[in-house]
């Protein structure tokens, strides 16, 4: 029977003492949600996918490393981010399926990569560059979106990076002129963290073949010729992984349409 949904908050501690903040709610095996670029947990998709689980399982929803309520203490590596996700899932009982969107997907494949507590993978749209279907990316982009961010140039390392996800530069650039555009800037530090996820240029890394959870991978049909590609591969890349493809979904998907893909998969 499902568990009625409770939501509790609290923080872990990283490894290398950084606190991650955190809200759970419901009852049940545990999920641990991981969000991608410009979210943080209190993100209305995240919310929104934790309320829609928590019925069903435990779920907890947590600030990434530099954003919301968590810490970021540095020098920042991918490294610490797998220990962050890590310490997460120590205080959700110690095991946890997880669910990662977009570049939230890639740190979340790198975690299972070396975290065995990783039960079960949902994956959302992973970014990678794997084509020339997709936008050019230099190898050292992390690092010079890095080097913006310490030169106070936070407007444009969120541009470069919306137009390395494909983002029309009109559409860039009539966001600059819109209310929410002063909170993209406050989280541009953690484009570059994101940039380093992904890894050079964005490209598939090699050791998901690493990855023995069983693992769904999850595109949309309305969405980037490239994004398919990348769904393609990282379903090739991984052992067993199974890709479905949601109708009439972009990449902003629909809550409605990605939880009944995630119930199905959690509860198997």
């Amino acid at each position: 029977m499902p568990g009625a949904a409770r939501r509790l908050s609290g923080k872990a501690t990283s490894a290398d003492g950084t606190a991650i903040a955190f809200d759970r709610c419901g009852a049940g095996p545990a999920v641990v949600l991981v969000q991608g670029a410009f979210a943080d947990r209190g993100h209305p998709m995240m919310t929104a996918i934790a309320a829609a689980l928590a019925p069903w399982f435990t779920v907890v929803n947590y600030d990434r490393r530099g954003r919301g309520d968590s810490g970021d203490t540095q020098p920042y590596a991918v490294e610490r981010e797998i220990e962050d996700l890590a310490a997460v899932i120590e205080v959700a009982g110690g095991s946890a399926m997880v669910f990662g969107g977009s570049s939230g997907a890639a740190l979340a494949l790198e975690a299972a990569a070396v975290t065995p507590a990783i039960s079960k993978l949902a994956l959302w749209e992973p970014p990678y560059h794997l084509d020339d279907s997709a936008p050019a990316l230099p190898d050292d982009f992390a690092a010079q979106l890095d080097a913006l961010v310490r030169a106070g140039r936070r407007a444009e390392v969120v541009e470069r990076f919306m137009v390395a996800a494909e983002v029309p530069p009109a559409a860039v650039a009539a966001m600059r002129a819109q209310p929410s555009w002063p909170q993209a800037e406050a989280v541009a530090h953690t484009l570059a963290y994101e940039a380093a996820v992904l890894g050079s240029g964005n490209a598939l890394a090699g050791r998901l073949a690493g990855v023995t959870q069983p693992t769904l991978v999850l595109n949309g049909e309305n969405s980037p010729l490239w994004m398919a590609n990348a769904g393609l591969a990282v379903a090739a890349a991984v052992p067993g992984a199974v890709r479905r493809v949601l109708a009439d979904q972009a990449h902003n998907v629909a809550v409605e349409a990605l939880v009944p893909e995630l119930l199905e998969f959690f509860v198997a």
